[in-house]
């Protein structure tokens, strides 16, 4: 018997920082904090676009900060913040 279990199912508005790692996902939006509304825009040019899909790879030891995530088929290193403007729902 396998020990492998499938991720719970996510809440509605969960953002790329807070899903569990392996969990597939699909970009449903970006929204930049107003402090740094230009992460939108770098965030887009990366590939975090609606209907993108993404996983978290990997969290950064010690705290969890960077994310290793993949988007479509590139893989970045995102600061949990940058991380937590991605909204994403479950595949």
């Amino acid at each position: 018997m396998s020990s492998w279990r499938h991720p719970p199912a996510l809440p509605a508005g969960l953002t790329l920082a807070g899903i569990p790692v392996g969990q597939p996902c699909t970009v449903v939006a970006v929204q930049a904090p107003q402090h740094s509304p230009e992460w939108a825009s770098a965030l887009d040019e990366l590939g975090f676009v609606a209907g993108e899909s993404v996983q978290l790879m990997a969290r950064g030891l010690p705290g969890g900060d960077p994310l290793v995530v993949r988007v479509g088929c590139s893989t970045y290193a995102l600061r949990g913040a940058e991380a937590a403007c991605v909204v994403v729902s479950t595949c």
